[in-house]
């Protein structure tokens, strides 16, 4: 259908009186957020100071140099939930993310928040997970003396890892919504709230779908309680869960559930942990992974020499030992993991 736009101001016309592209979005995001969004202009800013960009808004930014950093790219060959599955359809560590950004734009669009920032934080919230998803992070936090906790080593990667040791200069708003992604956290930002949740829907119900497809469980073993409230497929508890938060958020300075969805979604999500998550064939695996990544801590903290240059670097800078052997073990990939243990402790084949 042809629509008239000949009544439409011109190009030039719009951008009349914005000394830039990004001056013409700012002003955009003042007219058509909610009132409770957090605007690009307003941001607190980054740790050191930078030129403003001439196209694009803060967090516009923040979510471009994530996506482009090789701690995002990693992400691809990092667990999700299942050691080494047998197949091609199975998430990994990126493809939660992604869906965890799909859902979380969903609702940032439905409630006029800030997408870019929204976007930012999603794409951002597992930077730091370790190999072996959940099974390295705890071996990591039992061993070194400090602990170590994902979403922090996701704020570590933007503030200190990446680009050589000089980070990506985020924005407050966009590492505080990654710092706060945990159940724990309270994200000072509605967008941060909006990304919290959407990873527990992601991950409960993709996690659903992957261990269906592997046979562990079926679709009618899923209690007809929560099957009731929440739906009877992954469509439609997806479908549930976004727009009971839309609904309950509308015009609203929190973002919320409904407290029966909630209850069901955690009751839920308790009975993964027993069918699932703890124990189970998928879980198989999860003893030797363990075991791998403890070794390979021993091993480089008494050979810290065998560490990558830049994270020699670091050291040199003044950081622990400890830290630096938990950065340079939770930024392997599972395959790379899994080389470097054979390669210091598996026999090599020789001939004459």
């Amino acid at each position: 259908m042809y629509c008239d736009r000949s009544e439409d101001l011109s190009m030039t016309d719009k951008i009349k009186g914005f000394n830039c592209i990004r001056e013409m979005l700012e002003a955009g995001e003042k007219l058509t957020l909610s009132p409770y969004a957090a605007f690009s202009c307003c941001t607190k800013g980054r740790d050191i100071p930078e030129e403003e960009d001439a196209m694009r808004p803060a967090y516009q930014r923040d979510r471009d140099r994530i996506l482009h950093c090789k701690s995002f790219r990693r992400l691809k060959h990092k667990t999700q939930v299942f050691l080494a599955p047998e197949g091609d359809h199975y998430r990994t560590r990126l493809t939660h993310t992604l869906e965890v950004s799909q859902i979380a734009r969903t609702i940032a669009r439905a409630l006029r928040m800030n997408e870019n920032l929204t976007e930012a934080i999603a794409l951002g919230h597992d930077l730091g997970h370790t190999p072996f998803g959940h099974s390295g992070e705890a071996v990591l936090n039992r061993l070194c003396s400090t602990g170590f906790v994902h979403s922090e080593q996701s704020v570590r990667i933007c503030e200190v890892l990446e680009k050589d040791g000089k980070g990506l200069n985020l924005t407050k708003e966009v590492r505080d919504g990654i710092r706060n992604h945990r159940t724990s956290g309270h994200p000072s930002t509605l967008e941060g709230q909006i990304v919290r949740l959407s990873d527990k829907i992601a991950y409960l119900n993709h996690d659903i779908d992957d261990s269906i497809r592997a046979g562990l469980i079926t679709e009618q073993d899923i209690p007809d309680s929560y099957r009731k409230i929440l739906g009877g497929n992954v469509h439609d508890r997806l479908g549930t869960l976004i727009n009971n938060v839309i609904i309950h958020s509308l015009d609203s300075d929190h973002i919320v559930m409904s407290p029966e969805i909630e209850k069901t979604m955690q009751e839920l999500r308790g009975w993964m942990f027993e069918h699932i998550y703890v124990g189970g064939k998928a879980k198989e695996e999860e003893g030797k992974a363990k075991r791998m990544i403890e070794l390979l801590f021993v091993h480089y903290m008494e050979h810290p020499d065998e560490l990558g240059e830049d994270y020699r670097m670091l050291l040199d800078r003044g950081e622990t030992l400890e830290r630096v052997v938990c950065d340079y073990i939770s930024g392997m990939t599972d395959n790379y993991a899994i080389e470097k243990f054979e390669e210091l402790f598996v026999p090599a084949g020789w001939k004459f």
